[in-house]
């Protein structure tokens, strides 16, 4: 689990534009999220390093650790909100161009 959560650490926007895996994260709900974990097997979860999460109505770019270039492309997502509400596990196709994940 811990080589997990290392293969799976971010770097906000100042580093993304040079990094080959990022995404983009759209807040577009009323409460802040505060955590984002991922899985590639539905099973075994990594949180993401967020920092001090994404505001609402804000957007952040994230990007991929180095570490998980050789991984799939499909990984399931799951945001925690500060209101302490979760969003559903969906997901997303990372090697999918200018992928945008939207939390409504």
């Amino acid at each position: 689990m811990k080589r997990l959560v290392t293969a799976l650490a971010l770097a906000f926007a100042s580093g993304a534009a040079l990094a080959e895996y990022s995404f983009v994260v759209n807040n577009n709900t009323d409460s802040k999220i505060v955590g984002i974990v991922v899985s590639e097997d539905g099973e075994r979860w990594g949180q993401f390093d967020i920092g001090k999460g994404i505001p609402a109505g804000a957007s952040a770019t994230l990007v991929w650790d180095a570490s998980t270039d050789d991984s799939g492309c499909e990984w399931w997502f799951r945001a925690t909100f500060a209101d302490g509400s979760e969003s559903e596990d969906v997901a997303f196709d990372f090697c999918e161009e200018g992928l945008e994940l939207e939390f409504n």
